[in-house]
């Protein structure tokens, strides 16, 4: 493994059985990039966008602006994925640059937001299939369980198995949207239908409106850095990195563009506004009553991807803190076959617990915070790495850096204030949880240095 050597103290910890294993490459990054960002947002957000922009060019407009931003976060935070290639994510850069204390609070948030992100997944995958296979009604839980259950077996057995595995789900996702876009736009709406109707009159467009419809949109992109998280396991993390995160990123900016433009082939703006799921909408347009069961099995095969890719990514950061003295040292172990076995089934541990209790949407409600403190902690880490490690090898540097890097700065602290502003409650909750979590630090950094 090429991990380079972090700037905290050094922590001595027993030495972890077996080690990750350097196979993967560009095509990875692809698929889990992918699978991470392309989940039922797409085919939800975009009625929420159309109620705040009912106007065509505004709302594409929005979906580009949406990945503009997340493609320059991916080109920025792809140099310290190159510069420092050991698989965690963004707590391996946040404890580098800022300190042990800020890579912790990072670490276990993210692995938290990952379990109950990976709950939410797995349990509306049981939701959608009871609708079409009534057996399973009240059983949405078992089979979210059962879900997790397959993939952590699949994943134990090594990291060959995942990566094949979210190849195959990760190209079969991208077919299936591409052919539900392509059906859209072949169909000729009936001479009457309300998809014919062009908009009587121009819109005002607010603001607040292009803000609020903005946030949507980027949270739909959210998952453009999971790449980042096996940095230890590529086989030439210099080269490989920064290509598979602007790949995936403009893949996934093409995926959406294209749907996008087929929803407005089928629906107008102003029918696709408040919609809870366009793509039913779109598909009952084009299918009849069929159209739902469609729908079903296109959201079925996009949330396996991203089932699969969460518990990948989640299973990677109790072993990196693990790694760096900051929890039980046991979760370093790793198969002979590349996998963090205890880690990965700490993950999918905690992820039954969530599902059992339903605890899951709370978690996810205060993780907005957290993913948004997250991002801006990383990108804050590009500028002090370079200020505190100028002599460090960085085998690619980000793109218009400090002006670009500085813009991401600034909007995740906008993003960070609108948060704190649309919902004070748990914000207050959220500062309370992270003031509360420095005692915790300290007590499982020193029970574990013991």
């Amino acid at each position: 493994m090429t991990d380079s050597t972090a700037q905290a103290p050094a922590v001595a910890v027993p030495a972890p059985r077996g080690r990750l294993l350097q196979i993967l490459g560009v095509a990875f990054g692809l698929a889990v990039i992918i699978g991470n960002t392309i989940g039922v947002g797409i085919l939800r957000t975009p009625g929420d966008v159309a109620a705040h922009l009912p106007d065509t060019r505004w709302f594409l407009g929005a979906w580009v602006l949406g990945g503009v931003y997340a493609l320059l976060g991916a080109l920025s935070l792809a140099e310290l994925g190159a510069m420092v290639p050991e698989s965690g994510g963004q707590y391996v850069f946040v404890r580098r640059a800022i300190g042990e204390y800020a890579g912790f609070a990072v670490g276990w948030s993210d692995w938290l937001s990952s379990c109950a992100a990976m709950a939410l997944v797995t349990v509306s995958m049981g939701d959608y299939t009871a609708a079409v296979w009534p057996a399973l009604q009240g059983k949405a839980v078992h089979f979210a369980l059962t879900i997790v259950a397959i993939l952590t077996v699949i994943q134990a057995v090594g990291i060959r198995a995942g990566d094949l595995t979210q190849q195959v789900s990760s190209l079969l996702k991208t077919l299936v949207l591409v052919a539900l876009a392509v059906v859209c736009l072949l169909w000729t709406p009936p001479a009457t239908s309300e998809a014919t109707v062009s908009a009587a009159a121009p819109h005002v467009i607010g603001f607040g409106a292009i803000v609020l419809a903005l946030q949507g949109v980027i949270y739909t992109y959210d998952g453009w850095n999971g790449m980042l998280y096996f940095g230890g396991e590529v086989k030439n993390p210099g080269r490989d990195i920064p290509r598979a995160m602007a790949g995936g990123v403009l893949a996934v900016i093409a995926i959406y563009l294209l749907l996008n433009v087929a929803f407005l082939h089928v629906l107008p703006p102003e029918r696709m506004a408040g919609q809870d799921l366009v793509a039913a909408t779109a598909a009952r347009e084009i299918f009849g009553d069929r159209g739902d069961t469609v729908v079903r099995g296109v959201l079925l095969v996009s949330l396996f991807s991203a089932a699969n890719a969460i518990l990948l990514i989640s299973s990677r950061l109790p072993y990196a803190m693990s790694r760096d003295g900051m929890v039980w040292h046991g979760l370093a172990r790793v198969s002979e076959s590349g996998t963090p076995r205890p880690s990965l089934y700490l993950s999918a541990l905690a992820t039954a617990i969530l599902l059992i209790t339903g605890t899951f949407d709370q978690i996810l409600a205060l993780a907005a915070f957290f993913y948004v403190v997250c991002y801006t902690a990383s990108f804050v880490s590009v500028f002090i790495l370079r200020a505190r490690e100028p002599n460090t090898p960085r085998p690619y540097r980000a793109i218009g850096f400090p002006w670009v890097t500085g813009f991401l700065v600034l909007g995740s602290l906008a993003f960070l204030v609108g948060n704190v502003v649309s919902d004070t409650k748990n914000s207050l909750v959220e500062l309370g949880i992270l003031v509360a979590s420095y005692p915790v630090f300290l007590l499982v950094r020193g029970r574990v240095r013991r």
